[in-house]
């Protein structure tokens, strides 16, 4: 028996009381995983004497369970309800996190312990994410405002969290910013807790496999879906996964690591820009128009291919930006009110597996390229390679026409 739905209905307006308590709890929940990831876990296993090597293990430690066990949490959230299963990952990643704060306030913890936490904390991120995806349409009125705004904040964070933790790390040590980053998952939790949503589970309990199984099958009945995650896994190996490893270390070694963030920073900047089109933009066909703003991408593949200065990569990356958090709006959105609220999140479990486990293939593979082919020519390979991308989602039928849910 599929779960019942919710007993209460999203307010009218964007900015109701619940909406506004599950924004504050995603803000501080991405800036807490902001701190973390790269910034206070690679200063951290530095300081503790890893090295390069000890870092990689342990934001791979940390992002490997998303990818593989976000199906599982789909299962979850639909079965237990997202604000259970949300809460649960936020005490769980509290108690983690504090647990990593006190092995690095003792001394230099073991290697295993370090990866062991971070796993466990990414399974729990696990847990979390198909929550976030299945709660927004249920106190959200108009799903495309939550989802820009959702953007905004997450775009902010992005800049906000390692800036927050290079700083905070300027003036303490280690433990007090991972305590810090642990605190956040509190205030998380407390907001999701004070939401006055309440969601009836299921009266009957069907076993994990069948969940899994009419997952799949809403997942693989909506052509559009799967065709748009097919595409975006080629996206990932040959765009995204490059030039998330070429990018950053090209501009570093011409203009050194200061420039590096500086770009980044205004890479976030372009993303507001970009949720703040979607909030008011509303095109009839939502994929149509988030594929030809991921032209965007082009720029600044571009700019750093062709070693530009510093101010026209900048500009690549803001274009970049505000075309990649526009698309991102119109997917989810589309996803969200396409999709009925009580398998949602299995559906975007299987969407963010699908999406995620290619990335790493285009990261790992872009290095050995580069080496013998040279970083230049890949990077224009992934410039044809994103024409390439967007033509293959305005060629789908099913993407191209499909309409915006009133």
């Amino acid at each position: 028996m599929l779960p019942a739905p919710e007993t209460t209905r999203p307010a009218k307006g964007l900015w109701s009381r619940d909406f506004a308590l599950f924004f504050a709890a995603r803000t501080v929940s991405v800036l807490g995983d902001q701190m973390l990831v790269p910034t206070a876990i690679t200063v951290a296993m530095l300081q503790a004497g890893y090295g390069v090597t000890g870092v990689g293990y342990a934001l791979a430690a940390h992002t490997a369970p998303l990818a593989l066990l976000v199906i599982l949490g789909g299962v979850l959230v639909d079965r237990f309800t997202p604000v259970r299963v949300m809460v649960v990952a936020d005490v769980a990643r509290l108690a983690l996190h504090g647990a990593l704060a006190v092995s690095f306030t003792a001394g230099k913890p073991a290697l295993w312990l370090i990866l062991m936490l971070l796993a466990l904390s990414g399974t729990s991120t696990a847990a979390f994410q198909p929550g976030y995806a299945s709660l927004i349409p249920r106190i959200a009125h108009d799903v495309q405002k939550a989802n820009a705004a959702i953007r905004v904040t997450e775009s902010l964070m992005t800049v906000a969290g390692p800036a927050t933790a290079g700083l905070l790390l300027a003036f303490s040590p280690v433990p007090v910013v991972l305590a810090i980053d642990a605190a956040t998952f509190a205030v998380s939790a407390v907001c999701l807790l004070a939401l006055r949503l309440r969601i009836s589970r299921s009266a009957g309990r069907t076993s994990l496999r069948r969940d899994l199984a009419q997952g799949w099958q809403e997942f693989r009945s909506r052509q559009w879906l799967w065709s748009v995650i097919v595409i975006w896994m080629f996206y990932q190996v040959t765009v995204n996964g490059p030039f998330l490893t070429l990018g950053p270390s090209l501009i570093t070694i011409e203009h050194g690591e200061g420039t590096l963030g500086f770009i980044m920073s205004v890479f976030g900047l372009g993303s507001v820009l970009g949720g703040l089109t979607a909030v008011r933009l509303r095109p009839v066909h939502p994929l149509r128009a988030g594929a030809v703003a991921l032209v965007g991408t082009l720029f600044s593949l571009l700019t750093v291919a062709l070693q530009l200065s510093p101010p026209v990569i900048a500009v690549g990356y803001v274009v970049q930006g505000a075309g990649s958090a526009f698309w991102l709006v119109m997917f989810h959105t589309s996803v969200q009110t396409k999709i009925p609220p009580d398998v949602l999140g299995r559906v975007h479990a299987y969407d963010v597996a699908g999406s995620l486990v290619m990335r790493p293939v285009g990261q790992m593979a872009a290095g050995p390229v580069s080496l013998s082919a040279g970083a230049v020519p890949v990077l224009f390979f992934s410039s044809a390679m994103l024409l390439v991308t967007v033509g293959l989602l305005l060629a789908v039928p099913t993407i191209r026409g499909l309409r915006r849910a009133e």
